[in-house]
Parts: C-alpha cells; structure tokens; sequence
C-alpha cells in the first residue's frame, strides 16, 4: 500500500486549521488504498521519508522564511535520502501573516536538490485561512493521496 508522508510544523491555530484540512483530504472516503502518516517536523526522520511514497510539506513563513523547525527536518534527512527519493511526488503549504515568497522560494530550493516532483501547485496562504485557504489545503490533500492511490 503507498504511504504519503505529511510533515508539518503547526505552531499556531491557523497553521493548525490548514494542516487538519490537508490531512482530511488525503483521508477523504473516496480515496483508497493509502496509507497517511503525520509527523510533526521535529519528529520526522529519514527513515519515515524512505519508507513513504509521495510528501506534502506544511510550514508558517518565519522571518521571510520556512519554520525552522522544517529547515532542521530538510537538514535531517537531505543525505540520507537524496538518492533513494529522487522523483517522488510531494507538495506543500505556507501560512504567513503577511509575505511568504521566502519560505516558498527556500522550499523550492530543497525540494530540487532531492529532485522531488512538485504533483500539485503550492498552497500559499496569508492571514486567516478563511474557507478559501482551508478549501485549497482540502484539495492539496486529497490530489496527493488520489495520485498515490493510481
């Protein structure tokens, strides 16, 4: 059975919302046959990256930039996983209050250097999430598990 892997860093309640949408549209009943792992970015190691099939990624925008806390799991499992994940489908979200070109721009650059494949377009959402950005999140979800699931 394919396992997506959700990493996320969900320090606020608004992080919260984006990343409890994300997680209900790869769980969507209509979706079979995928397994759904959560790990909270501190918490994710190389080998949850190895064992899964395809990622999404959850972040706020810090400083111009991707949650420390991703950094520290990019920087965990960069090495250990380059070769053996190259091509794998993966997609992500940013929550910020205001700009999130940084973070968006700085997962961009990870994210190549595994040479992963962006299967769906980022969500990018800045202030409260709102039915728009809780929708968005819903449908990245549910695009991620669906390609896993065939």
């Amino acid at each position: 059975m394919p396992t997506l892997l959700i990493i996320h860093h969900t320090p606020s309640p608004n992080c919260r919302e984006l990343f409890e949408a994300v997680v209900s549209g790869a769980t969507a009943p209509e979706i079979e046959g995928v397994r759904v792992v959560r790990r909270a970015a501190l918490a994710a190691t190389a080998t949850d990256v190895l064992a899964a099939d395809g990622y999404l990624l959850g972040t706020p925008a810090n400083l111009g930039y991707m949650s420390g806390a991703l950094k520290h799991f990019f920087d965990q499992i960069y090495y250990p996983c380059l070769d053996d994940t190259r091509g794998r489908p993966f997609g992500y979200w940013v929550h910020g209050g205001g700009d999130v070109t940084g973070a968006v721009r700085a997962i961009e650059a990870v994210t190549t250097g595994l040479g992963w494949r962006r299967a769906a377009e980022p969500v990018t959402v800045t202030g409260g999430p709102g039915g728009a950005g809780t929708e968005a999140c819903w449908e990245l979800g549910a695009v991620l598990a669906a390609g896993l699931a065939g």
